[in-house]
């Protein structure tokens, strides 16, 4: 939390008169006015313990934004920039347009966890290259550096740890150099959204927390840290899915790529921060993902990924359909046989297997996965679609989490065991175990 304004107060620019704020970077002093370091003429100590109003008088500085200034949005130059951001944050009233451009920095992502986070990456990159932001090759040439973090386990969250001490000492190796703007870190991901301002306050390693709902306001946030402030966006939203922004891959020509269908789970496993760092489940419109597809396809991909925390309960209401509310702990029509929810069943939408069956169906010869999803929501369509569609793989990652019905109920997971190898037998049946399409089950235990 930056510190009172009378006590950052250091001096005034002879230049424009706007007054200079104390910098944890620098020894220089940094002007309101025109964003640059100057030489600033002191103010006495007395002066600004005394009576803060009287220094601004007796020097003829500016006391800065007023309530009138949140009220209306400042007339700016026209600046050739495409925000790729909501409204809200395209106007923000304290921020001129020229504030928000990236200004030809360089960016540079070092990236840990899930594909997910490779997905979120990739969208975080888009929105930073449409505001005027370039990418680094390397972490040494970035002037921004951005981290996407895992907090499934700790082991996750120490190697980031050990990653900022890194960053921390190169940062600091930049202040030196004067050619160069000072670098600026930041935590994305699901490390930022579960310790929010325990990082800020953690030894001041980094500039910006962004959760994992909030990489629209990059912008705007890295901004903020431009006066020396650090900033924060950990909120949850119950409808981003960031289906308008295309995401640009950080690898050339590769011939996969991750397609991200829905973001945040319900189902409230016990052991799982899932839904405490990804917020709830809600899911992209299925003509958004058709046309992601559709683009990749045209530029020679050969192989999608379809991704989502509960990737196969894919249930787009964008079609004005409404939930069906039943009773707690009833199973769904279109769940496993033998599964339960734990959360109130919900009836209508366009479900996974038909958007699986459209996603195969607009190139025959490109390869289509999934990942990663729950037992309970592979009903017999989706097996159906799997079976007769060739482009889509024969391999299904099952998590059996536990053999134990005991552990199982203490987990949340709504299943028993048995339920579970009816399920693997129940799969095989439908789509035999036979050459050149050999199913392969990934039976995988996060506990």
């Amino acid at each position: 939390m930056a510190a009172p304004i009378s006590k950052q107060l250091r001096g005034y620019c002879k230049q424009c008169q706007h007054y200079f704020l104390r910098t944890r970077i620098s020894t220089k002093n940094y002007c309101l006015g025109d964003q640059r370091f100057y030489v600033s003429v002191p103010l006495k100590r007395t002066d600004i313990s005394s009576n803060f109003h009287r220094v601004i008088r007796k020097y003829g500085l500016k006391t800065g934004p007023d309530f009138s200034s949140f009220l209306q949005i400042e007339k700016t130059k026209s600046v050739n920039i495409k925000l790729n951001q909501r409204d809200e944050f395209a106007a923000t009233p304290y921020l001129s347009l020229d504030a928000l451009s990236g200004r030809k920095r360089k960016v540079f992502f070092d990236v840990y966890g899930c594909q997910m986070n490779v997905s979120d990456t990739e969208i975080a990159w888009a929105i930073l290259q449409g505001n005027g932001f370039e990418k680094a090759k390397s972490v040494t040439e970035a002037d921004v550096v951005l981290v996407m973090t895992c907090a499934i386990r700790e082991g996750a969250e120490q190697k980031v740890w050990n990653r900022l001490e890194y960053l921390t000492a190169l940062k600091k190796k930049r202040v030196s150099l004067k050619s160069k703007p000072f670098m600026k870190i930041g935590i994305l991901g699901c490390m930022a959204e579960r310790l929010k301002t325990k990082i800020l306050e953690r030894e001041q390693l980094v500039d910006i927390v962004v959760g994992p709902d909030a990489y629209r306001d990059l912008p705007r946030l890295l901004a903020i840290t431009d006066t020396g402030q650090t900033a924060i966006n950990v909120l949850l939203s119950l409808d981003e899915t960031y289906a308008d922004v295309r995401p640009v891959s950080l690898s050339r020509n590769t011939k996969s790529a991750f397609v991200s269908i829905m973001r945040g789970c319900d189902n409230m496993c016990s052991y799982c921060i899932v839904p405490f760092t990804r917020g709830r489940e809600r899911s992209r419109s299925i003509t958004s993902i058709l046309d992601e597809v559709k683009q990749l396809s045209d530029k020679g991909v050969k192989e999608v990924t379809l991704l989502g925390q509960n990737v196969n309960s894919y249930r787009d209401k964008s079609g004005g359909q409404q939930y069906s509310v039943g009773q707690l702990q009833l199973p769904q029509p279109d769940t496993s046989r033998g599964f339960i929810t734990v959360y109130k069943p919900k009836l209508g939408g366009i479900r996974f297997a038909e958007l699986l069956d459209k996603v195969a169906d607009i190139d025959p010869e490109m390869r289509v996965r999934f990942t990663s999803p729950h037992p309970k929501d592979f009903p017999d369509e989706v097996l159906s679609v799997i079976q007769e569609r060739s482009n889509v793989c024969k391999q299904l990652h099952l998590p059996a989490q536990s053999g134990n019905s005991c552990v199982l109920d203490l987990m949340r997971r709504g299943y028993t065991r048995e339920a579970y190898i009816d399920l693997v037998h129940h799969i095989r049946s439908i789509i035999p175990g036979k050459l050149p399409h050999k199913l392969d089950i990934i039976f995988a235990n996060y506990f």
